[in-house]
């Protein structure tokens, strides 16, 4: 097997839609019988999941993995930060947390990381024919340039020719590519193969003007205008547009309160997708209502977060919800927040014990181990709402620092052991993804609306679909999508010319 070969999709910014560009891609490839992985350097998000062989790594990747048709690797994003404040990260290395390094901190060292992340590529390189690599933010952040491992830097390091992608949807996607072309370094500007307009709603016809002295200004031609797409993929990041939809779109209201340090926020994603669910997030307690069932999702800051509810008022809001029988559920972070005390006794999220809602008989300490594993969870014990969930299998993963020791009947089991709490109309559990499986959302969804009064039909079956098929039907569109706008003939050549 020769070594693959790269291509890489660097962005004019954050959010210009390299993460489904690269799936896209990944998936146009896949199809055409390659052997194609995704690679990202360096990944800052908080969402992140576990490979089978229990390590960390970026959501993104898992999903353009999946758009290949292959596992997860670790190899596939050696370097993950995960925020915990405006100025400090965890350091995630290989799968394996490695402490939390300030951003002066991390930035005097991560070029010292660069030995480690050209042995996942070179490792991946030796297994597959092409290697879609994704960049970070902008590649022309000219403060950052001398010490960049994720962009410009790594195209070098792995002669990877780069396609450039400008973001339409908010305007001035001319200014973003030029000026971003302009403030390349020519040994830089020498990799850039051509450029992408993403995201374009309309006739491309009017755009196409425009696109003939784009190209001659920077000197690479336009390869493709992709249409905008309205895709139920994983989002990576805090600005995913889902998070700033307030109004519930169906006849159940889910309401999941957007904790300060949210995390793995796609767990809720497979109940959005049921016909009559809506599913909203909210920061305040106006905004909070008086919804069908509340969410407390994942957090990476679990103790600055329980003081953020107390201090807002919400806390105390979704204690009378639940107080006045309103179905309370609580996942990873959220568990935690669910019960009476959280202790920090190692500073793993800065030391000092706080009070939780109290509305489950459970206190949780952190260790110094973080947990990683893909996990099945058997459900026994839910009671209330929850009850219909009894005798069914939940199968995902488990990212957490705390160990909860509960009063109360357990959710269930997790290899024979019991997991999570249940106490009424409470449900607490570890176990992210928990509504990937087919009938788990739909049969939630059902006994909300049995609770109302509601007949069963006010919500569909669509969501007995299972997550990974669903995925897998969106990621065929994108790559139809993609297939159709870029002009593959073009990438093609540029794969297999190189730099």
């Amino acid at each position: 097997m020769g070594r693959a070969k790269p291509i890489m999709i660097q962005g004019t910014m954050s959010n210009a839609g390299k993460s489904l560009l690269a799936a896209g891609l990944c998936r146009v490839l896949s199809q055409d019988g390659l052997r194609v992985a995704p690679f990202k350097s360096q990944n800052m998000a908080l969402n992140s999941g576990v490979t089978a062989d229990g390590l960390e790594m970026g959501r993104a990747q898992i999903m353009q993995a999946e758009a290949c048709g292959i596992a997860p690797d670790v190899r596939m994003n050696p370097i993950l930060l995960k925020p915990e404040s405006d100025h400090r990260s965890q350091l995630i290395v290989a799968g394996k947390a490695q402490g939390a390094f300030a951003a002066r901190d991390y930035f005097a060292r991560k070029k010292a990381l660069m030995p480690q992340i050209l042995e996942a590529f070179d490792s991946l390189a030796e297994e597959n024919d092409v290697i879609v690599i994704e960049g970070a933010g902008s590649p022309v952040e000219i403060n950052l340039a001398e010490n960049d491992i994720v962009n410009m830097g790594l195209a070098r390091a792995v002669s990877s020719p780069v396609l450039l992608a400008g973001d339409i949807d908010p305007g001035g996607v001319f200014a973003q590519l030029y000026g971003t072309v302009a403030l390349l370094a020519p040994e830089d500007r020498a990799l850039l193969r051509g450029l992408v307009v993403n995201k374009f709603r309309g006739d491309v016809e009017i755009l196409r003007p425009g696109l003939a002295p784009l190209e001659k200004m920077c000197g690479v031609p336009v390869v493709g205008v992709v249409p905008y797409l309205t895709l139920d993929l994983d989002d990576e990041d805090s600005l995913a547009p889902r998070l700033t939809a307030r109004e519930a779109r169906g006849v159940i209201d889910v309401a999941v309160v957007r904790l300060p340090h949210l995390s793995n926020f796609t767990d809720f994603d497979p109940l959005s997708r049921v016909p009559g669910v809506g599913v909203r997030y909210v920061s305040s307690t106006t905004d909070l209502g008086r919804p069908d069932l509340v969410v407390l999702p994942g957090s990476k800051t679990t103790l600055d977060d329980v003081r953020w509810l107390a201090a807002s008022g919400i806390g105390a809001c979704v204690r009378a919800l639940s107080g006045a029988g309103t179905p309370v559920l609580g996942i990873c972070g959220g568990y935690q927040l669910l019960g009476d005390e959280l202790s920090d006794p190692h500073g793993r999220e800065g030391a000092g014990t706080a009070r939780g809602l109290g509305l489950i008989p459970a206190n949780t300490v952190f260790k110094e181990e973080k947990r990683l594993a893909q996990s099945e969870l058997r459900i026994t014990g839910a009671q209330g709402a929850f009850s219909v969930w009894n005798g069914m299998t939940a199968r995902g993963y488990e990212i957490h620092d705390g160990e909860t020791t509960v009063s109360c009947a357990p959710a269930g089991t997790i290899a024979g052991k019991p997991e999570g709490a249940a106490c009424g109309n409470v449900f607490g559990t570890y176990l992210h993804g928990l509504f990937d499986e087919p009938g788990v959302a739909l049969a939630l969804a059902r006994s909300l609306a049995r609770m109302r009064g509601l007949p069963e039909s006010v919500v569909g079956a669509a969501g007995a679909v299972s997550a990974a098929d669903h995925r897998a039907r969106e990621f065929d569109r994108l790559a139809d999508s993609v297939r159709g706008a870029l002009d593959m003939e073009y990438v093609y050549r540029i794969i297999e010319e190189g730099v």
